[in-house]
């Protein structure tokens, strides 16, 4: 086994486990759509860090496709974070009671938080830097992106390890779905869906596309739609080299 060939399912859990993912707790729920969404963040946040110190200053074209990058990646983990706020953490603040328990939902709430401001921080040096060359914004956005990378990867291994075994605990593959319909799906537009889809499965070994929920219809298209995504990657990180990309 290789770090680029990882195994489908972890272990004795039937769960799926993709490099760089810190656990896959055992359990009656299927979330493999959450560590999906997990393994293209960690992917990005490697992208943007090593983007922002290889993208030289005066490439207001490449700046500006990394401006419109960057919104999909934050938009993204704006609407998953707020998903977890308003849906998953209070149902399982509900169902798992105990001191512990409490610790861990209150740690995800004061994580996401943290991370709050760099993503506004993120988005506004990105996007200044779209339109006029200035050392110290990008010197700024540098430091950001890596904070950002270091902060979101020990929330996403935390979440993984303690909240996702909470969820394996204490929820139903029902109150899965339904809070996948009303608290993280009700906020993609159809308009959202291909570029979403193309960006999650962009780069994805194929043993965990058969992995994905929604159907073989859905991961053909995906399939199709990763290919673009990749295509559009290679012009907005030609900057970034090979050695540099997750």
């Amino acid at each position: 086994m290789t770090a680029s060939s990882p195994p489908a399912t972890a272990p004795h859990t039937g769960q799926l486990l993709l490099t760089g993912q810190a656990a896959a707790p055992p359990g009656p729920v299927d979330v493999a759509g959450m560590y999906l969404m997990h393994r293209a963040f960690r992917r990005d946040l490697d992208l943007f860090a090593a983007a922002t110190t290889a993208t030289p200053i005066e490439d207001r074209q490449c700046w500006t496709r990394l401006s419109r990058r960057w919104q999909l990646f934050s938009s993204t983990l704006h609407k998953h974070h707020l998903g977890e706020d308003t849906g998953l953490w209070p149902l399982l603040l509900e169902r798992a009671r105990g001191a512990e328990a409490g610790a861990v939902l209150a740690a995800m709430s004061a994580e996401h938080k943290h991370i709050d401001p760099l993503l506004h921080a993120c988005d506004t040096g990105f996007a200044t830097l779209a339109r006029v060359g200035d050392a110290q914004v990008r010197r700024d956005l540098a430091g950001h992106t890596a904070e950002l990378r270091d902060l979101l990867l020990a929330h996403l291994a935390h979440e993984e390890r303690d909240a996702m075994a909470l969820v394996q605990a204490h929820l139903t593959q029902h109150d899965w779905e339904r809070l996948d319909k009303e608290h993280f799906g009700a906020q993609y537009s159809p308009r959202d869906i291909p570029a979403v889809l193309g960006w999650i499965l962009h780069g994805l070994p194929a043993h965990a596309v058969r992995l994905m929920p929604g159907g073989p219809v859905l991961r053909a298209v995906g399939r199709v739609l990763a290919r673009r995504f990749a295509r559009a990657e290679r012009r907005t990180f030609h900057h970034v080299s090979p050695a540099d990309r997750p």
